[in-house]
């Protein structure tokens, strides 16, 4: 059996190490794996946003085709399951729908013209990377604002009434139509961004049931009648309150036939235990990866791992990240700075990777589609994750989190090594 280490830590970045020392040196409980939590780990990705594709217009072609083989290439992070916004969301360059036309509830006047200035050449571009294997979800931040109360992009709430849904539900079917019209496939929305924060940024107040609702009545029935094999998924849910959401809407038989499953991001991490444990066979992904504050730090990467970690322990089939490329600080349009995997600065055109390229990285150039989830064992557990790919190989990410090099015996099978994880380090270690 051959074992390949690879490690980052802030000193060193994606440094290929030597295994350290052979089991008769070891001492104390190995790290290993145990049952397996889920069959069929869908993948990783981020999501397509108009300032990550104006970011990348600022470097000349070679150097933009390297980024975007970085994140998407087979042999790089390999990202396959990424998401897309319907319309504006904060990191647009301007607020927009796909249709402004007041009272325009046949939806004549539907739209994705601006969508071919940023989003589609980005994500034609991944394609050209990653090909047929990238899967995509869409979801809005706001309805158009002449189906809201009050009629902003930002803050209110759609108008509940029957034409309005309907129309609504309308909107959704004419953007899976109109992408796949140019060749791309929505592989699934999700109903609403965040359905419960009211927002400066583009965004629209849900409540569970108004969502049960929505998908049972309005939704369901378009996308039926459509003859669309798009996937609907509750989400993408941020609140902790399982009550409130998942057993809201997925106790509703009429409604949950027509989901798929649930999206789940910020808050909505502390929910995903409890729905797994109410709906066992329920795919569950997580959808938004938490932004930081612009500094892009290694103290934040290891919060992202934490993240994944708890988010993929407990079912979750997918995790994407936020905003893959970036200007420095990563200002949005309303001035909120945000990390992103990688920064190009517009003075010196200088193309710098983040910690959470790497991070991200450790996870997604090793752990294929398809692959197992194996809980792990051991007193490092908590600090790693296990994958089991389809052509055999076994994979472990382990963190160490604290400030001092660290001894982790690891086994597999008749197989076990001590590895010695530098300070602060994110490593993959393959079987």
């Amino acid at each position: 059996m051959t074992i390949s280490w690879i490690s980052t830590s802030p000193t060193e970045q994606w440094v290929a190490k030597s295994i350290d020392q052979p089991l008769s040196a070891m001492r104390g409980p190995a790290l290993t794996t145990g049952t397996t939590i889920l069959e069929n780990f869908k993948g990783f990705g981020g999501c397509f946003n108009e300032l990550g594709w104006k970011a990348l217009q600022l470097v000349e072609d070679n150097a933009r085709q390297t980024i975007l083989a970085d994140l998407f290439s087979k042999d790089a992070c390999a990202f396959n399951y990424c998401r897309l916004p319907i319309g504006a969301n904060d990191y647009s360059e301007i607020w927009y729908s796909h249709n402004e036309t007041a009272g325009d509830f046949a939806m004549a006047d539907f739209s994705i013209e601006r969508d071919h200035r940023y989003l589609i050449p980005f994500i034609e571009a991944a394609r050209e990377m990653r090909g047929e294997e990238l899967s995509l979800f869409a979801s809005p931040w706001s309805p158009p604002t002449w189906m809201k109360f009050p009629q902003a992009h930002n803050y209110g709430t759609l108008v509940w009434q029957p034409e309005y849904r309907k129309a609504y539900a309308d909107y959704f079917v004419r953007f899976v139509q109109a992408y796949s019209d140019v060749g791309i496939a929505i592989d699934a929305v999700h109903v609403q961004n965040e359905p419960n924060s009211d927002q400066k940024f583009p965004s629209c107040i849900w409540t569970g049931a108004k969502m049960r609702d929505f998908i049972r009545d309005d939704l369901g029935p378009a996308f039926s009648a459509a003859g669309l094999k798009t996937e609907i998924w509750a989400g993408t849910i941020e609140r902790g309150d399982f009550n409130a959401w998942a057993g809201t809407i997925f106790s509703d038989a009429e409604a949950a036939a027509y989901i798929t499953g649930a999206g789940f991001q910020w808050a909505g991490k502390h929910a995903v235990q409890r729905t797994r444990q109410a709906f066992p066979d329920l795919p569950i992904v997580q959808t938004e990866n938490e932004c930081g504050d612009g500094a892009n730090t290694w103290d934040h990467a290891h919060h992202v791992f934490d993240l994944i970690q708890h988010y993929v322990s407990n079912g979750t089939e997918a995790y994407v990240y936020w905003n893959m490329v970036l200007e420095p600080q990563g200002e949005s349009t309303w001035g909120w700075q945000q990390n992103s995997m990688i920064t190009i600065d517009p003075e010196n055109l200088a193309v710098i990777y983040n910690p959470e390229f790497y991070l991200m990285k450790h996870f997604s150039a090793f752990v294929h589609p398809g692959a197992q989830v194996l809980a792990t064992v051991g007193p490092m557990a908590a600090n790693a994750l296990a994958f089991r790919n389809l052509d055999g190989t076994t994979i472990f990410v382990i963190q160490n989190p604290s400030d001092a090099p660290r001894d982790i015996p690891l086994s597999l099978g008749e197989e076990t090594a001590t590895f010695t994880l530098p300070a602060r380090s994110i490593n993959t270690i393959r079987f």
